[in-house]
């Protein structure tokens, strides 16, 4: 892989959600798939299955745009980031709500929040003289 912050992040950011995913597992025994308050990861964060099965996809699709090129890596890394962005305002309407399919809480939110500001800083910021038709 070179030196291309957005590959480095894609693949960073897609490991940790992929460990994320999976360790929400080991506290999401006995929650419902579509549960709206989850078994807390860390102590602190709100997941159910379905979040689990997100972050897992999520992941998986940083590490391979990190891993595929620059273009790709760039193109998830704004895609997961305006998601994220978006996730992370509007998830602070869906607490107490039925519509909180995936268990979100608070602190889900900032973190949201704060993934969409790496992942599009990254996305919109880095690399905009490059060449990145061929990487």
């Amino acid at each position: 892989m070179n030196s291309s912050p957005n590959r480095l992040v894609a693949t960073v950011f897609g490991a940790v959600y992929l460990v994320v995913g999976a360790l929400g597992f080991a506290v999401t025994g006995g929650v419902g798939f579509l549960a709206t308050d989850g078994g807390l990861l860390l102590g602190i964060f709100a997941v159910n299955p379905l979040h689990n099965i997100a972050h897992l996809l999520i992941g998986a699709a940083l590490v391979i745009a990190g891993l595929s090129g620059v273009r790709a890596a760039k193109t998830v890394n704004a895609t997961i980031g305006a998601a994220y962005l978006l996730l992370g305002v509007v998830g602070f309407f869906l607490v107490g709500t039925s519509a909180n399919i995936l268990a979100l809480n608070v602190p889900d939110h900032f973190l949201h929040l704060a993934s969409a500001i790496v992942l599009l800083g990254v996305a919109l910021g880095a690399e905009r003289g490059a060449r990145s038709v061929t990487a």
